[in-house]
């Protein structure tokens, strides 16, 4: 999402990255952050927590072994997800343009 980080700063909503990963783990996050600094904060969920509490973490697959599986969540103010993609294999990535449009009905909207 780092190529519409103009657009959703226009749009009024942020962005967060979240990663199922040890700080010093098997991809070196930590090292790779450095590297590749990110426009929007990055969560290392060390412990799991935060892809348990959604629903994504997966224990074994055919691709991952106590890992999340990837996810974009578009989540309201009042912390209300209105939308989610789970990825089926580590590849598999939510659409770009069906995420924007997801974010720019979500700022169109009245609030509840």
């Amino acid at each position: 999402m780092e190529p519409y980080a103009q657009e959703l700063e226009r749009l009024g909503v942020g962005l967060a990255y979240i990663a199922a990963e040890k700080r010093h783990g098997i991809w070196k996050p930590e090292k790779y952050l450095r590297a590749h600094p990110s426009t929007f904060p990055f969560l290392l969920d060390e412990d799991r927590a935060v892809t348990k509490a959604y629903g994504l973490y997966h224990s074994f697959g055919h691709d991952a072994i106590r890992i999340a599986h990837p996810a974009t969540l578009v989540i309201d103010w009042s912390g209300v997800v209105r939308y989610i993609y789970r990825g089926e294999n580590q590849l598999d990535r939510a659409p770009v343009e069906e995420v924007l449009t997801a974010v720019k009905q979500l700022v169109t909207k009245p609030p509840a």
